[in-house]
């Protein structure tokens, strides 16, 4: 299970060679080995841009169950290879079932959301109070309170509908005062609220690319346990998109995602020359600043946190695969109800 957490290989150097020999995978760049490692310790790669794999490790990937994901130089994510379907039948019945009652599907989604404006609000209560500027303090604090009635607004829900309209004012809430939540270089990391696709400036260019890769996580936690990632109850189902995985993530966002990027910048690990202002008003970060979030991403997986449901310290890049149990327990009938992620 701790394969899929620690092992995932991002590989962005453009050009580079992916292939099988024997039961090691090489790198290679203009036909030089500049890497390699056994096949053994590898659970997941990702790969960004101009990279060849061969098709002899592409088969060896979907043999074994191993996650292959593509992604465009800029980390959008653009495809992913997908070997037999595993799992047990049952439980995808149940989950497809759970969406057909409405009643069971709303008490999902509703503890997804309490999850996810729990989570933000204590990103927004710690800025609050890390900073030494007092309208910053006062703003976050405002913010503070209003994503606490939220919090009691989620439990007063009472439909789906009701739910996403509490999802949709906390995400208000939270983005209004995101970048009052950056300390240093506020000139160049500025934040006038979230846009992407593409993203407008250099703080959405990064959450955009590590939403990209909680995506993923989430996606091969679904598959890992059984699940199937496009068949979710808060999102709405479309085709191609991966609507539980997306459902899972809503909680992570806060304490994977948001908290790197406010790391990287209030930490000075990120600057303006880690970002490339293109023709037209995009953002996107450069080869060199991908390098820096993917070594900063890996290195936060690895953290260890407290999981309340749990009892125990696990790596905070097992979360996503011991929410997906959560959720499949429940959709068995194993527990009462899906507890979303709230670390203290």
């Amino acid at each position: 299970m701790l394969k899929p957490l620690l092992n995932t290989l991002y590989v962005e150097v453009q050009g580079s060679y992916l292939r099988l020999d024997h039961e090691t995978l090489r790198l290679e760049v203009e036909r030089k080995l500049v890497g390699q490692v056994p096949l053994q310790h590898i659970g997941s790669a990702v790969v960004f841009g101009n990279v060849l794999v061969s098709p002899f490790l592409l088969h060896r990937f979907g043999e074994d169950g191993r996650s292959l994901v593509w992604m465009t130089r800029n980390g959008r994510f653009k495809c992913r290879l997908s070997g037999p379907v595993t799992g047990n039948v049952l439980l995808r019945k149940a989950q497809y079932d759970a969406q057909a009652d409405p009643a069971l599907a709303f008490r999902i989604a509703r503890n997804i959301v309490a999850g996810k404006v729990r989570n933000g609000r204590t990103v927004v209560q710690r800025a609050a109070r890390e900073t030494d500027d007092p309208a910053d303090r006062a703003e976050l604090e405002a913010a503070s309170s209003a994503l606490a009635a939220s919090l009691r607004a989620a439990g007063r829900a009472r439909s789906l509908d009701e739910v996403r309209g509490v999802e949709g004012r906390a995400g208000r809430v939270y983005f209004d005062v995101f970048g009052r939540m950056v300390r240093t270089n506020r000139d160049v990391f500025q934040f006038n609220g979230r846009n992407r696709r593409p993203p407008r400036d250099r703080i959405n260019a990064l959450l955009s690319f590590v939403y990209a890769l909680v995506r993923g996580d989430c996606v091969s936690a679904c598959e890992g346990v059984g699940l199937d990632p496009q068949f979710g109850y808060l999102h709405a189902l479309r085709s191609g998109r991966p609507a539980l995985a997306l459902d899972l993530m809503e909680e992570l966002r806060p304490v994977l995602a948001d908290r790197l990027v406010l790391a990287l910048i209030n930490l000075a690990q990120l600057t303006d020359r880690d970002f490339d202002p293109r023709p037209g008003g995009s953002v996107n970060l450069t080869e060199s600043g991908r390098k820096t979030v993917l070594v900063a991403y890996q290195t936060r997986k690895a953290r260890e946190v407290h999981h309340p449901v749990v009892g125990r310290s696990v790596p905070l890049g097992l979360v996503p695969h011991l929410q997906a149990r959560l959720l499949a327990r429940h959709l068995r009938g194993d527990s009462e109800a899906y507890l979303p992620f709230t670390p203290r």
